[in-house]
């Protein structure tokens, strides 16, 4: 398993679903900015992890790279649900699309907290799925994916609840 903090380049992306090494990046960065576990759940593997992260976990978590207009490198299932992509359509997607035009002023001040401060939360938010409808993202925390040595290789966000807008 390749490791994040093994000394080698930035990630390679795009990471597969249930990539174990991008599961203990997302989680470990979590625990350690944010300062509680992402999850309550325990894994006897890492590969356990990813997959309980991609397939079965409740929330949305969604994941972008550092790229000047950053790019979709993860959408979990129930993200994928709520937007209405598969996951070959939101890898490679820019994750700036995932909001309204009018939305787009809203979402960069969230992303430029995270990168002020390496991780926000508390944010509610109009997003938009692949069809056009429009829907809430609440309960929102967003962090850097920062390895033990301080390198950064994007951004994850949780979504605990979405609900349709009257928009």
């Amino acid at each position: 398993m390749t490791s994040f903090d093994d000394g080698a380049m930035p990630m390679a992306l795009p990471v597969r679903p249930t990539d174990t090494a991008f599961a203990e990046l997302l989680l470990s960065s979590h625990l350690r900015l944010v300062g509680e576990l992402l999850c309550p759940a325990v894994w006897e593997t890492g590969r356990d992890a990813a997959r309980w992260l991609y397939e079965q976990a409740p929330f949305g978590l969604l994941a972008h790279d550092t790229s000047a207009d950053p790019r979709f490198v993860y959408a979990n299932s129930t993200a994928q649900n709520c937007f209405g992509y598969s996951w070959d359509e939101f890898v490679g997607l820019p994750s700036r699309l995932s909001a309204r035009p009018d939305g787009q002023e809203d979402r960069e001040a969230f992303v430029r907290a995270v990168t002020a401060h390496h991780y926000t939360t508390g944010y509610r938010g109009i997003r938009v799925g692949k069809s056009g409808r429009a829907f809430w993202i609440e309960d929102v925390t967003m962090w850097d994916l920062m390895d033990t040595r301080g390198r950064i290789h994007g951004q994850a966000a949780v979504f605990r609840s979405w609900s349709p807008t009257d928009m």
